[in-house]
């Protein structure tokens, strides 16, 4: 499973994409609104810091400025991936798009009828949304098996199944158990995944032992 980090935020970007982790970014308008920075030098400087794929959205909602902005923020880096809403417009714009060899993220799934569509619109990834589900009482797990299963009956489908709306590390189990291809995080989440506290409580026992040997590896 690939892991692609859900910010804006370039000092969190550059940390992370530090570990070897970070497969990819995504990022909306809502997230870099909250940089106050500008929009397109908070993609260029993204883009800058993975080599992976960076969902940067488009604003227009119709298919003619979709396909305008799109192309402009394809423009940006080679690793742009841009991000379209899952309505008849941002299908119309996605089949443009990847036609003129552009990466189409189609964001804001929220069924498996719709992730089929984007599928035959040629999305590279299709984004469903699995804890705004959860919210509503619906299990937005059952969406990510069906959509799983559906794409697995249809080799020429490539569109890659990018988990996002993740809320904390058991989406992401449950999301990699199933087959997901990515799983997109708030950088909180990511950093979760590595703590256990018998991971802490073995390592400060350790410690505490070396600590009693009086002893240096450094020889110090």
């Amino acid at each position: 499973m690939k892991f692609f980090v859900d910010t804006a935020d370039t000092k969190e970007i550059a940390d992370l994409a530090a570990t070897g982790l970070l497969d990819g970014v995504t990022t909306n308008p809502s997230l870099i609104a909250k940089s106050g920075r500008n929009f397109i030098e908070v993609v260029k400087e993204i883009c800058s810091l993975v080599d992976g794929p960076v969902s940067a959205e488009v604003t227009a909602i119709d298919y003619d400025n979709m396909v305008t902005e799109g192309r402009k923020l394809a423009e940006i880096a080679p690793n742009v991936c841009v991000k379209l809403p899952l309505t008849m417009p941002g299908l119309k714009a996605c089949k443009t798009l990847r036609q003129a060899g552009i990466g189409v993220n189609v964001t804001l799934c929220f069924s498996a009828a719709q992730a089929l569509l984007a599928a035959k619109a040629g999305a590279s990834f299709i984004s469903p949304f699995v804890g705004r589900l959860d919210d509503i009482g619906q299990d937005g797990m059952e969406l990510i098996a069906d959509i799983v299963e559906i794409y697995g009956q249809y080799p020429q489908f490539e569109t890659e199944v990018l988990v996002a709306s993740i809320r904390h590390p058991v989406h992401v189990v449950q999301a990699a158990k199933l087959g997901a291809d990515v799983a997109t995080l708030p950088p909180d989440v990511l950093r979760k995944l590595v703590h256990h506290p018998l991971t802490d409580k073995g390592l400060a026992a350790f410690l505490e032992d070396w600590k009693k040997t009086g002893q240096s590896i450094l020889g110090r």
